[in-house]
């Protein structure tokens, strides 16, 4: 996903009871996030006058905010009052990405690497963000892994976790791919380096089980409510890179672009599937209430 946070972007950022345009200076040196990695933030969309699960975009900050020995300064429910409160300050018409974010000032008294809760700090960052991604993607394999819950903090969607994500993608791109599919420690399929994925092999549709090396998306929740609601054989499963490769269909979910189809996975070219416009279609008709709720 490309995101321009240029001056030529709309961007508010709400911090300490005040909005601000632009990118406001929030960090210095001696901040524990800066040197020392502890943010959490999360991730929602507004589009066409909707903002699909908001309030658990909201909700999984402040449990990231804990994962993360932080301490949550705002309720779900006051994030998202601010958010639709910052919404209104963009023209309506050009996609919104929605940031909430904590982060620590300073180290514990007991160990400068250990984050103080104390001294967390909150900021709601809404830039424009066109949704993009329909246009399929291609994925390559990964020779990098993701970690379990005892290598790193997994539990917490942590900007420290991203770095790994990104030398996923630039290498994928230095062979002339777009993103990368992502195995974890034991060898096992889990995602691709910035969204969840999805197989149809012979109608029945998989995704790649939850183990707590991966983060299980919301969209990836609400994709798999919505199949199965609308009578699809959807099953979390432990898959391999031959599952893939043999796959009918592959697409990814992920709050920025949704869902996206895979044109192709190192040599195996695919077509936009049958399923995969089914999911893209699900999920926008319930985003716009076009479709009663797969709860």
């Amino acid at each position: 996903m490309a995101v321009d946070t240029s001056p030529r972007t709309a961007t508010w950022t709400y911090v300490e009871g005040e909005w601000l345009q632009g990118n406001p200076p929030l960090i210095g040196p001696t901040s524990h996030a800066m040197w020392l990695g502890s943010s959490v933030f999360d991730g929602a969309r507004w589009f066409d006058g909707i903002a699909p699960d908001l309030d658990l975009h909201c909700q999984r900050v402040n449990r990231s905010a804990v994962a993360m020995g932080l301490k949550p300064l705002k309720t779900a429910e006051e994030i998202e009052q601010l958010t639709w409160e910052g919404i209104k300050k963009f023209d309506g018409k050009t996609p919104i990405y929605i940031k909430p974010m904590y982060w620590g000032e300073h180290g514990s008294p007991g160990s400068v690497v250990m984050v103080d809760g104390a001294s967390t700090r909150f900021a709601l960052c809404l830039f424009e963000a066109p949704m993009g991604g329909h246009g399929g993607t291609s994925l390559t394999l990964s020779p990098y892994r993701r970690p379990t819950p005892e290598c790193a903090n997994t539990d917490a969607k942590a900007g420290a976790l991203y770095p790994n994500s990104a030398r996923m993608i630039m290498e994928a791109k230095s062979r002339g791919f777009d993103n990368a599919l992502v195995r974890d420690l034991n060898g096992n399929v889990v995602e691709t380096a910035s969204s969840n994925v999805f197989m149809v092999k012979d109608g029945v549709v998989k995704t790649p089980a939850a183990n707590r090396t991966f983060l299980a998306g919301i969209t990836r929740g609400r994709v798999i409510k919505l199949l199965q609601h609308a009578g699809f054989d959807v099953r979390e499963a432990t898959l391999g890179v031959e599952d893939f490769m043999d796959a009918d269909e592959v697409f990814t979910s992920g709050n920025y672009s949704k869902v996206v189809a895979v044109a192709r996975l190192d040599d195996r070219e695919f077509q936009q599937g049958p399923v995969t416009r089914k999911a893209l279609e699900l999920y926008m008709d319930w985003a716009h209430g076009r479709l009663a709720s797969a709860e």
